[in-house]
């Protein structure tokens, strides 16, 4: 079990700094207006401001995961109550993404809680739940854990446009959130998923109990992948009661939106997606983070296990936003 208290940050003098590790850190600690004014124009000059891209996430198998992830209600290792649920039948993601289209999403993503995906017939349904996506008009995502080169290039051959598998946070913190994997066992996941040649979605966590140089770590890593993620959720830390991070501090709204800023501009091309937690930010924050770069969101009422934004709430902040 992860003890749920953090360790002091380190502090900079005792860090070794890369040149995009150097980039970022100067870019975070930017008055906030100039950080998010340089966003801004970054942004404008590959993106439609209004350009914001409308996702559900569906968790297709929930609970009873071996990691250890300490943010995590869907690991066996706590006491979560969150109710274990088999792998859906195919009639039933097909219902989930016939109903997100009609709301006006244009990506479904599918989520299951395990380590990595096992072979044979639960892998097969798999499958044929990307092939029913896509054959509704949908872009097909998906989230399964680890995945050897064998699965991955079934899953392009299915037609799978995208694979979420986030780093969470930097390499150096990574230890004191999740033990039973580890870092380069996630770098493997997005190299197989990369070489399989399906666009990769890979971001991380705020609020682990992180400091702002892990953050800052974080990002440089990301930016530093050839050729860099595709997308790069950006999520904040939703407390569970019966997981290790159940008392974590919340983020300042402002920090998030550095975090959305620095990236925009060390990824550029990169869709930064603003996902768990946004239920915890206002209206003017929200609207703060897409002017400063995220472009995505998660519609409906839950991501997994966690709340999201009423849909009718998102209505009026998409009208904004295109006003």
């Amino acid at each position: 079990m992860l003890e749920s208290s953090f360790p002091e940050p380190q502090a900079l003098g005792e860090v070794s700094v890369t040149p995009l590790l150097e980039r970022a850190l100067e870019l975070y600690h930017l008055p906030l207006f100039d950080l998010i004014d340089q966003a801004h124009q970054v942004h404008r000059q590959f993106h439609h401001s209004a350009d914001i891209q409308r996702c559900v996430l569906l968790s297709i198998k929930t609970g009873g995961c071996p990691e250890d992830c300490g943010y995590c209600s869907q690991s066996a290792h706590h006491d979560a109550n969150v109710p274990r649920q088999s792998l859906l039948a195919l009639e039933e993601v097909r219902a989930a993404a016939l109903r997100a289209k009609e709301r006006g999403a244009t990506r479904f993503c599918m989520g299951a809680a395990w380590r990595s995906p096992p072979n044979g017939e639960p892998f097969e349904r798999v499958l044929n739940m990307v092939r029913e996506v896509r054959a509704i008009g949908l872009e097909a995502c998906a989230t399964l854990g680890m995945l050897n080169q064998e699965q991955a290039d079934s899953l392009k051959e299915a037609g799978l446009d995208a694979y979420n598998h986030n780093l969470d946070t930097s390499r150096e913190f990574y230890g004191q959130i999740i033990t039973t994997r580890t870092y380069d066992d996630r770098l493997r996941t997005i190299a197989a998923v990369r070489k399989a040649g399906i666009a990769v979605c890979c971001g991380g966590i705020l609020g682990l109990g992180e400091s702002e140089l892990d953050r800052c770590r974080l990002l440089a890593e990301l930016a530093s992948m050839q050729p860099q993620p595709e997308s790069v959720p950006i999520n904040l830390l939703v407390p569970i009661e019966g997981t290790p991070l159940a008392s974590a501090d919340p983020v300042k709204s402002t920090d998030l939106i550095r975090v959305i800023a620095v990236a925009c501009i060390l990824m550029p091309q990169s869709r930064v997606r603003l996902s768990a937690g946004r239920h915890f930010l206002n209206r003017e924050a929200q609207l703060l983070a897409f002017f400063a770069g995220a472009r995505s969101i998660f519609i409906g009422d839950k991501l997994l296990t966690t709340a999201n934004v009423a849909e009718d709430d998102d209505a009026c902040l998409l009208a904004e936003v295109s006003a």
